[in-house]
């Protein structure tokens, strides 16, 4: 296998605030309302510092979440320390990679939000990713995940260059202001991967006080690639979406979200 992505304490630390800026990201209400139609217990792989996974988990629903990141984890664990004992009850995680977690558990829906089957570089990683989560779903239970629709004008652009992604004023300190920005370093058409480099840098006025960097690889999918992923890991496709609003997946899509369940 090869290593998949383990986001260090970097991104692990400026993932919540960063990502609350981010006024496109419209797949929470997605995937709370998921789990409340569910009704059952939830898996959620790569659940990271919990974006997705403690709203489920306020709507009195149990929820198990997996991570290969360490720092991650230890986010999602402040973050459970503040909320209310009946929510806390509710949560469980384990460390572990998506490509080889297994428990005794299966679920009636497992969810893997918010791309991380982008950090599977190779065919076998993707395959073991959604066996796992195959393995883990009980008869008749659904998996749901997605991915973005890739922009190939866009992915082959602009390598070398450096754009500013997300500003935001950490809440530990409000003289500060935090710019992330993203350099692409290259492009793989062959294996459909691009690496980058996240650049934190923290601003006391216009003065640079910190330059935090973090690597980034990610894997872009084809529609027939998926398509043939499915075939191979005993998955069919339930419904598909091209956006969180559940629009066609056609050519106007900015996502695929696929939701699917065991074929045998």
């Amino acid at each position: 296998m090869s290593t998949a992505v383990d986001y260090r304490q970097v991104s692990a630390k400026y993932y919540d605030e960063a990502y609350a800026t981010k006024e496109d990201l419209q797949d929470l209400e997605f995937y709370v309302d998921l789990a409340k139609a569910n009704g059952g217990s939830v898996l959620e792989l790569a659940c990271g510092t919990g974006r997705i996974l403690l709203p489920i988990a306020r709507q009195g629903i149990s929820i198990h979440g997996v991570d290969n990141s360490l720092p991650m984890l230890d986010v999602l664990q402040d973050k459970l320390r503040q909320e209310l004992k009946d929510v806390r009850e509710l949560v469980s995680t384990s460390h572990g990679d998506i490509r080889s977690f297994r428990s005794n558990r299966e679920y009636p829906l497992v969810i893997i939000p918010f791309r991380p089957l982008q950090h599977m570089y190779t065919v076998e990683d993707q395959v073991a990713a959604l066996q796992t989560a195959a393995f883990h779903l009980e008869a008749g239970g659904t998996l749901v995940f997605d991915v973005f629709y890739p922009r190939f004008d866009s992915l082959r652009s602009k390598v070398g260059e450096e754009f500013l992604e997300l500003e935001w004023t950490p809440k530990s300190d409000r003289s500060k202001v935090i710019r992330r920005y993203l350099r692409k370093e290259s492009v793989d058409k062959i294996n459909q991967n691009f690496t980058a480099t996240f650049i934190f840098r923290t601003y006391q006025g216009e003065k640079l006080v910190q330059e935090e960097t973090e690597s980034l690889r990610m894997s872009y999918y084809t529609y027939p690639h998926l398509r043939a992923l499915f075939l191979l890991t005993g998955l069919e496709i339930v419904e598909e979406y091209g956006s969180f609003e559940r629009t066609p997946l056609d050519n106007e899509a900015q996502q695929m979200i696929f939701v699917l369940k065991r074929s045998n």
